[in-house]
């Protein structure tokens, strides 16, 4: 790990927004041959290095992967992919940052490579890459004036980490990195990069997604994959003597819901309870609802299709680690934590599940971890 935290350090120092927003990343270890790769998974961001391969390199290339690192979940690139052909993606993705970086290693994928303008889109670059013999002839020799297989640079970091991240909504990823953008910047005392100005400044505007929009993305993105029998679809290993399998979806969710006086709220609570079980009518599933203060007053649990769920009243000072400590003992454990309060309150360091927080319209982030939702434009309910 020295190798890690010495560059982040560095960051820190000499690039400091940089290095605040990869410490809001969950660190996991990364199998491979590629040095480092990052993603937005299911409402986290995921740092995942091979400290074996990161440690090859210089300290200065060290720091250029982890600023390539920061601009590819600032572009959103891993979620951006969607049905597009991967390996042209991921190049294209290389190419749209790489430019701007400087002193990252000399087999890093950049325009002039492949004879292709500096400053364009990913977008843009992957529509061109069509018109570059990437695969080459069956001999191995490239088509045309492009580029041999051999010759194709290949991405420095790991890609095929972004594989679950298309499944998460982009504006429910745009959310998420909009809350690390705010805090990273709050921690370095505002001081935006000026190569990152243009970039940021969508992040820094007020979202313009209606909260109920986000919440239903937040619960399509939880719901697991169940299976059941059906004798609709044929078997695939035994035809139509047996009944096949359909997957569904089966939404399993924790609720949490601050009863604090800050939050006694009856409009607010209603209209959340309401756009809840409007979305999990529509599927099956299991909500089990905390009605908590400074520690659990009540627990519900609903399966099925819930028809009602009470507005609860409760009182006292808000401590946000109950809920959290409930969900760590349940059998299954919770696909995902949905929690509506204020947010002043203890919360704990990390988040072992993706976690949605639904704030006041002046309530505050209690962690640095988690998607922000704040209830507002109430009338439009």
């Amino acid at each position: 790990m020295r190798a890690l935290e010495d560059s982040i350090v560095r960051l820190l120092k000499q690039r400091p927004f940089y290095g605040e927003f990869l410490l809001l990343c969950r660190r996991q270890k990364l199998v491979g041959s590629a040095p480092a790769g990052v993603t937005l998974r299911d409402g986290i961001p995921i740092l995942a290095v091979n400290l074996e391969s990161f440690a090859l390199f210089s300290a200065d290339e060290q720091q250029a992967l982890l600023e390539h690192l920061t601009k590819h979940l600032l572009h959103l690139h891993p979620c951006r992919r969607r049905e597009r052909r991967q390996q042209s993606w991921d190049l294209a993705c290389d190419l749209a940052i790489n430019g701007s970086i400087a002193n990252l290693p000399p087999e890093s994928p950049i325009p002039a490579r492949l004879r292709l303008p500096d400053h364009l889109s990913a977008e843009e670059y992957y529509d061109r890459l069509p018109q570059i013999a990437l695969l080459g002839n069956h001999s191995g020799e490239a088509e045309g004036d492009g580029p041999s297989e051999q010759q194709v640079p290949q991405p420095i970091d790991d890609h095929q980490i972004w594989q679950q991240a298309d499944r998460t909504p982009r504006q429910l990823s745009e959310q998420l990195v909009r809350h690390m953008v705010k805090t990273a910047l709050k921690k370095c005392h505002q001081e935006i990069p000026g190569e990152l100005e243009s970039l940021l400044k969508p992040f820094l505007a007020p979202p313009t997604i209606p909260w109920q929009q986000i919440l239903r993305q937040f619960v399509g993105s939880a719901g697991r994959i169940g299976r059941r029998s059906t004798w609709k679809r044929s078997h695939r290993r035994f035809g139509h003597r047996t009944p096949g399998i359909r997957k569904k979806p089966r939404l399993n969710l924790l609720v949490a819901i601050d009863v604090s006086d800050s939050t006694d709220q009856q409009l607010l609570r209603e209209a959340f309870a309401g756009e809840l079980l409007r979305i999990a009518r529509g599927r099956e599933s299991r909500l089990t609802v905390l009605y908590t203060g400074s520690r659990i007053q009540r627990v519900e649990t609903f399966t099925g299709t819930p028809q009602t769920v009470e507005v609860y009243a409760g009182g006292g000072y808000t401590d946000l680690r109950p809920a959290f400590d409930y969900a760590r003992k349940m059998v299954p454990p919770p696909a995902a934590i949905i929690y509506l309060t204020d947010g002043f309150g203890q919360a704990p360091q990390r988040g072992d599940f993706p976690t949605l927080w639904v704030l006041t319209e002046d309530g505050q982030m209690p962690a640095e971890w988690g998607v922000e939702l704040r209830l507002q434009q109430m009338e439009t309910i």
